[in-house]
């Protein structure tokens, strides 16, 4: 089972909260860059946190959540070796493991429920990457 890293930025504190649970009840080791709280704070720093750590272990995969998703993701893949993908439905949450190797998700607390969030986790999280042509595809990306 491998370690999941996660981070919020205060729009998605309430969604975080819930995962890291949801998490926790089915065995993963997570670790969670916060916030503690729900205040204010900024999703790039959030987003560095996650993607920083990722860099140093590179078997753990991540989730990162905003309220859109949308920032995260932007932020997230402006670093090399990170593929961060924003999901919405259950088809983003297989596809972006299964040909893009995504190593984080993005959600959005504002735009996906809880119960939908959790199950696209679950997805992503047993997913396995389908390599191939895809690999090479991704290789394209350096």
């Amino acid at each position: 089972m491998k370690k999941v890293i996660i981070a919020s930025d205060h729009a998605g504190f309430i969604l975080k909260s819930a995962i890291v649970e949801h998490l926790k009840k089915q065995g993963y080791p997570v670790n969670d860059l916060g916030p503690e709280a729900s205040i204010s704070c900024h999703y790039p720093d959030s987003a560095k946190n996650v993607t920083d750590t990722m860099l140093t272990d590179k078997d753990a995969f991540g989730i990162l959540i905003c309220g859109s998703g949308i920032g995260m993701s932007m932020a997230a893949n402006r670093v090399h070796g990170i593929r961060a993908a924003l999901a919405t439905c259950e088809f983003h949450a297989r596809a972006c493991r299964e040909h893009n190797n995504a190593n984080i998700l993005c959600l959005g607390e504002r735009v996906t429920g809880v119960g939908v969030a959790l199950n696209l986790v679950d997805i992503f999280l047993n997913t396995e990457f389908a390599g191939g042509r895809h690999l090479t595809r991704i290789e394209l990306f350096d």
